[in-house]
């Protein structure tokens, strides 16, 4: 059965859910992992006050015996401390930049609630549940993704292919550790103090802040994802994965945009045969231009994406907007909300580019059990040194 998931929940539910389809028997579920990557998902300065409310602690229902999958649907939950969705006052004040206005139009009511509730960002707390148990199936074939801040508020951290990805590459769980020790999830701290700074002074005009990321996949072997079809293609299934997390707006892998401005000759990363046999692909490439991946497919490189973020769309200084259920103009409604969550959906980032590996992954490897995608995955790779410079 191929990888795939679902999520259920609303903001203020009784719980929100993740159920992932498709997980082979026999692995060895990393529950502390997930808890982890939930933690970290709440974290990040300027936040707001929902994560002093809540405590993400993951509960498995189904899929799991004794800390090994069976198999069957893995489905994760999150109870919410904050239920009130019944009581939760009406919302008719549409908020500007948010799904607001186009939702009540669709479904026909007069209460942006109906439509917030679902639409909110803690749903993105089910995609790191899922997302956080593909990294602990990815991490048992040697396969690690880690993002980090790359801006916030227009101020640099660090830049696209600069020390932030040379770090990850050289040593992820190194620059885990290091990137968990910033506040702002950065793995270059020199201008951390002045996006601090930044996102006070937003948070003191009621404004907010957004910002981009980099997400780096390492130990990816040549031949993940296909060309044969436009649905296949890795791009395009990490290009949706990224922008299907609210508040994004933009998606870049390798050069991205700034390969549209240069020639292809300084684009394009040269094969070389390797000096010394390697355990993923006998070539090598002078450059990794394409972050990873030509034509849909992984070629043995680090995987490299950035996505951009936008500014939050509840502002505590809210815009001129209208009330829906008396059709005059008002200001937009204010719900309890952060000042910058770019930090925060770093692991919201990361945690979908995962899910979009491990499918590739299992594709791939095919089989039942995590012994049978193992040893077919060690297959694979020895296929790989027949190649022409391989061992």
């Amino acid at each position: 059965m191929a990888l795939s998931f679902t999520t259920a929940g609303e903001s203020h539910g009784p719980a929100v859910i993740a159920t992932l389809f498709g997980i082979p028997f026999g692995h060895a579920l990393d529950t502390a992992w997930i808890n982890a990557q939930l933690k970290r998902r709440q974290g990040g300065y300027g936040r707001g006050g929902r994560q002093n409310v809540e405590t993400d602690v993951v509960e498995i229902l189904s899929g799991l015996r004794r800390g090994i999958t069976i198999g069957s649907p893995l489905t994760l939950m999150i109870p919410n401390r904050d239920h009130r969705i019944d009581k939760a006052p009406d919302l008719p004040n549409v908020r500007p930049g948010h799904v607001d206005l186009a939702g009540v139009m669709k479904i026909g009511s007069r209460n942006a609630r109906d439509v917030l509730e679902r639409a909110s960002a803690r749903e993105t707390a089910a995609r790191v549940m899922a997302g956080a148990a593909c990294q602990s199936l990815l991490h048992d074939f040697g396969i690690t993704v880690t993002a980090h801040v790359l801006s916030i508020g227009g101020i640099d951290a660090d830049q696209p292919y600069g020390e932030g990805l040379r770090a990850i590459c050289n040593n992820p769980g190194e620059a885990v550790r290091q990137r968990d020790g910033s506040n702002l999830y950065t793995l270059d701290t020199s201008n951390d103090d002045a996006i601090r700074s930044t996102i006070d002074q937003a948070k003191h005009d009621g404004d907010t802040l957004g910002g981009s990321i980099e997400i780096v996949a390492t130990g990816l072997p040549p031949g993940l994802g296909s060309h044969n079809q436009h649905d296949a293609r890795l791009d395009g299934r990490i290009a949706l994965a990224l922008m299907s997390i609210q508040a994004m707006k933009g998606v870049e892998i390798g050069m991205g945009a700034q390969a549209a401005r240069t020639r292809g000759s300084e684009v394009h990363d040269s094969v070389l045969l390797r000096d010394e046999p390697h355990p993923r692909s006998p070539f090598a490439r002078g450059s990794n231009n394409a972050g990873g991946l030509e034509g849909g497919t992984t070629n043995g490189e680090p995987l490299v994406c950035r996505v951009h973020m936008k500014p939050i769309s509840t502002l505590m200084n809210p815009l001129p907007s209208v009330d829906v259920s008396t059709g005059r103009p008002a200001q937009a409604s204010t719900e309890r909300s952060d000042t910058c969550a770019v930090p925060a959906a770093t692991i919201v980032a990361e945690c979908a580019v995962a899910i979009v590996l491990a499918q590739a992954l299992l594709e791939k490897t095919g089989g039942d059990s995590l012994e049978e995608a193992r040893r077919n995955f060690d297959a694979y790779l020895s296929s790989l040194q027949q190649f022409e410079g391989g061992a």
